[in-house]
């Protein structure tokens, strides 16, 4: 395993950071195919002995037994000071602004939430989940310099926001004497590169973080035509980002594919090793211990500027998916799949 500097910190991560969303009560949330306490253990231990020390989480997966199971399974499994814990926080919800619930007041709120399922005392990175549009700037940044102040969290980073955002926080955290996002973890793999428009440039400039989510497309990129998962048959979430593009997508596939036979390794191993070129830390995600082998793998693969320039070169540019399409300043006030069962030590 390699590892490097997390963008202008000095916490020494794995290349790849291991993708806590399937972890959870699969009976509570927003997915069916998350995997139960046992086998988030074995998971986890196999990730650990392959030298993954960087977990990613969030309070909203699996109505927070996402980051229950995930911290009971680093309580057996090893040392807290020998791991980098990632956890997010979502927007105020429209009962809080109703009840004169602050930005500030939220962030602490769901934080100590968060640290109380994962059994610990601080985070190493806590991350603005998405862009909360009902929310002044300033309250979110104060309220995340407060946080760290306090020593519940080391560093802050963002997820699901255009660089316009990024560089309008981070230029307000530099006036204010706030802490600075150090981080970003948008949607960007080999299927969907709208990131290389204006995110990519501005974190090189800053030397901010790029832990993209979904690099393998929701498995889209790790399975041949025909080759399914319980989770290619249930997500429809999934399904909703990447079923319109289908058609063109699969072309990039078939590519990936293709490299793959030429070396005799995992399309897993391709996909990510393109990525590895671009990004400081993919977020894989792993439902299964094998997940874990072809991502360690690919960490050492070196694609050759051809072959990068192959997988390339088919790219069409893709209209915004996901979270990014569904959070906008119109359906703020609106319910989303990421506000459904949150549920704090509050309430």
């Amino acid at each position: 395993m390699e590892y490097i500097k997390l963008g202008n910190t000095d916490l020494n991560v794995s290349r790849i950071c291991m993708g806590c969303m399937g972890f959870g009560n699969a009976s509570i949330g927003q997915h069916s195919w998350t995997v139960d306490e046992k086998q988030t253990i074995e998971i986890v231990k196999h990730g650990l002995e392959n030298g993954i020390n960087f977990f990613d989480t969030a309070i909203g997966y699996q109505s927070g037994t996402g980051e229950q199971y995930l911290g009971r399974s680093l309580k057996k499994l090893t040392k807290r000071e020998d791991i980098i814990i990632a956890t997010k926080f979502i927007p105020r919800t429209q009962e809080e602004i109703s009840n004169g619930v602050s930005g500030q007041q939220h962030i602490e709120k769901l934080l100590d939430t968060s640290l109380l399922n994962l059994g610990m005392d601080y985070v190493d990175l806590y991350i603005y989940h998405m862009w909360d549009y009902e929310t002044p700037l300033y309250d979110i940044m104060d309220g995340l310099n407060k946080m760290v102040q306090a020593g519940k969290v080391r560093y802050i980073g963002i997820s699901n926001c255009y660089a316009y955002q990024l560089a309008k926080a981070n230029a307000l955290a530099e006036k204010e004497g706030f802490a600075k996002f150090v981080s970003v973890q948008n949607h960007y793999n080999m299927l969907f590169r709208e990131e290389e428009r204006e995110m990519a440039k501005l974190c090189t400039e800053d030397n901010i973080a790029m832990t993209p989510y979904s690099p393998l497309a929701s498995g889209r990129l790790s399975k041949r035509p025909g080759e399914t998962s319980k989770r290619l048959e249930e997500d429809d979430y999934a399904r909703f980002k990447y079923n319109a593009t289908a058609k063109q997508d699969s072309a990039i596939i078939a590519r990936v594919a293709e490299i793959a036979d030429q070396h005799g390794v995992s399309m897993t191993e391709i996909s990510l090793a393109w990525l590895l070129t671009k990004v400081t830390v993919p977020i894989v995600g792993a439902t299964k211990p094998e997940h874990v082998d072809g991502a360690v793998k690919a960490v050492d693969f070196k694609l050759a500027d051809e072959e990068i320039k192959y997988l390339e070169e088919l790219y069409v540019p893709h209209k915004l998916v996901g979270v990014m399409a569904q959070n906008t300043p119109q359906s703020a006030k609106e319910e989303h799949v990421w506000t459904t069962n949150v549920k704090t030590k509050y309430n």
